[in-house]
């Protein structure tokens, strides 16, 4: 079959000549929208905006075994057939070639993503090679220890290793090995509230659940630690709008049933639009109990609505996001009662409420910019082709007086 990837380097200026708006990225993620996840949520925004300087392209599997090409928001996505899955990971035919076929100036891929990892070293490509690190593999411990000597083999190869966070750094046993291939830049959002009008929509929102709501959002899987919300609503005197859908979802509606709080805790499903739910809560929850939730890019959701945020202290980037004190509460993980006895203090204090909301608005504005996350990975992008630029033009200078010598 002809490569997805037909446009040859001729048909475009070269970038060394011409500068960025020239520069054409091969973006290679494991799923992408309209699947549901943080990374997914990440390369999307990433990639539309990069689209505004850049070629972008993004190779990433099919929920299926159908290959499929199309253009998403103007950014040209090839899914590929997934033959197999093994514990979570999409084997899909073609990535290897998708990788060695791309005339891509800069290939930049999305981690974790195994099946990824072993395409690209197989595919013998050689260039500039950027890496966002998302999260280890943290819950199929039997593959990650398998898989690390190849896992450090292509981390060796990378320029520049993006992190969301400070904290995942040093939390991570792969990523203190390679601290000095690492440089981190903060995920951001687009604040989705000033795109509409969201304030009539979260009026009847808050006139159907109110008037004391907390949300919470996202899959319903075990590192979410949903259960221990639910445990906590026996403490809780207000209505949990639980946003999502997963595996363990009629399991969590049995517990609430069980615990005797199902008439306060509402599963609405997946959502095509949270952020009327965001502007009608009271109080942000994400309850995580392992450091599997890498960033919780779901906070920023909350920040750009003014809601306070409670989270735990998982060993990752959460509290990065959402600091103590600062934009929220943190509680320790798997502690129903130290979930409600935050979530109450908040519900009690219009205040405090008012104080960390705030706070996490101007937080979202510094630190969580889509501009500033777009204009450094570009400056990444811009290092490593220099890099590369100066290493070819060395190895050249090496052999022409190798053969001058001859």
């Amino acid at each position: 079959a002809d490569s997805p990837f037909a446009t040859s380097r001729a048909e475009r200026t070269d970038t060394a000549q011409t500068g960025p708006e020239s520069l054409s990225v091969l973006q290679i993620g494991k799923f992408y929208p309209p699947y549901r996840g943080g990374m997914e949520t990440h390369l999307q925004l990433l990639c539309e905006s990069l689209q505004r300087t850049a070629r972008v392209e993004v190779v990433v599997s099919a929920d299926s075994r159908t290959a499929s090409r199309d253009m998403v928001n103007g950014v040209d996505v090839t899914r590929l057939g997934t033959s197999v899955r093994i514990a979570g990971a999409s084997i899909s035919h073609g990535m290897r070639r998708a990788i060695a076929d791309s005339e891509a100036d800069v290939v930049h891929l999305h981690l974790p993503n195994p099946t990824a990892i072993l395409a690209y070293l197989a595919s013998g490509r050689r260039g500039p090679l950027v890496v966002t690190y998302h999260s280890d593999i943290v819950r199929q411990k039997v593959l990650a220890a398998g898989f690390a000597p190849f896992l450090d083999r292509f981390l060796s190869l990378s320029d520049t290793i993006i992190v969301a966070s400070p904290n995942y750094i040093e939390s991570s046993p792969v990523l203190r090995r390679f601290r000095s291939r690492c440089q981190v830049i903060p995920f951001g959002i687009e604040d989705p509230s000033g795109d509409r009008d969201v304030a009539e929509t979260a009026r009847t929102v808050r006139d159907q659940h109110g008037p004391r709501i907390i949300l919470a959002v996202g899959r319903m899987v075990g590192y979410k630690g949903f259960e221990y919300l639910i445990d906590a609503m026996r403490q809780v005197d207000a209505r949990l709008l639980l946003i999502g859908t997963g595996p363990l979802r009629e399991a969590l509606a049995a517990r609430a049933l069980r615990l005797g709080v199902a008439e306060r805790v509402t599963m609405l499903g997946n959502v095509s639009d949270v952020t009327p739910f965001h502007h009608a809560a009271d109080v942000f929850v994400l309850p995580s109990v392992s450091r599997a939730e890498a960033f919780g890019i779901v906070q920023l959701e909350a920040m750009a609505a003014g809601v306070p945020i409670v989270n735990t202290a998982v060993e990752s980037g959460v509290t990065f996001v959402s600091p103590h004190n600062e934009t929220g509460l943190t509680v320790a993980p798997r502690d129903a009662d130290a979930l409600a006895a935050a979530i109450n203090t908040l519900l009690d204090d219009a205040a405090l409420r008012e104080r960390l909301g705030s706070a996490g608005r101007r937080r979202l504005e510094t630190t969580f910019s889509v501009s500033t996350m777009v204009a450094r990975t570009l400056d990444v992008y811009a290092a490593a082709l220099e890099k590369h630029r100066t290493t070819n033009a060395g190895a050249a200078r090496s052999a022409q007086a190798m053969r001058s010598r001859t």
